[in-house]
């Protein structure tokens, strides 16, 4: 009895470590980009430089950006689930463009058919407001990224 009892065990933590190996390797818990540019994320502004996306806990929904070279310059930003148009090869971060400003729009990640968008700030509304009236559109830039 105690000789089963102790493979039970056995098994049952071979397929704990199993399980956790498994969930730290799920697509989508970092990702790293080098951004060319200054942009925004949810009011704050960001300079270029190499970034990295992680989430906070489990779930996909709230998502943590920060600058490789000065974690001081970082951003917690909430995100909803959107369908991407095509599933990406490699994870991606998309950007609306105004003249010289730019802000994050979406983070798809390589091989999953859902992106994470956020929602536009109250000054991303604006300048689309602006550029709207003179009949001229955003620009869509993608960083593509590790």
């Amino acid at each position: 009895m105690r000789k089963l009892f102790s493979v039970i065990a056995m098994g049952c933590l071979l397929s704990l470590s199993l399980v956790g190996s498994v969930h730290a390797q799920l697509p989508g818990t970092e990702i790293r980009a080098s951004i060319p540019f200054d942009f925004t994320v949810r009011g704050k502004t960001l300079p270029a430089g190499e970034y990295e996306i992680s989430r906070i806990g489990d779930e996909p929904t709230d998502l943590l950006m920060r600058n490789v070279n000065d974690r001081h310059e970082h951003v917690v930003f909430s995100t909803e689930p959107a369908n991407v148009r095509r599933i990406p090869n490699r994870n991606i971060l998309v950007f609306n463009r105004y003249g010289d400003s730019y802000f994050l729009e979406e983070v798809e990640t390589a091989g999953e058919e859902t992106g994470r968008e956020l929602s536009p700030s109250h000054a991303e509304r604006s300048l689309r407001r602006d550029m709207a009236m003179n009949q001229v559109q955003p620009e869509t830039v993608s960083v593509a990224s590790n």
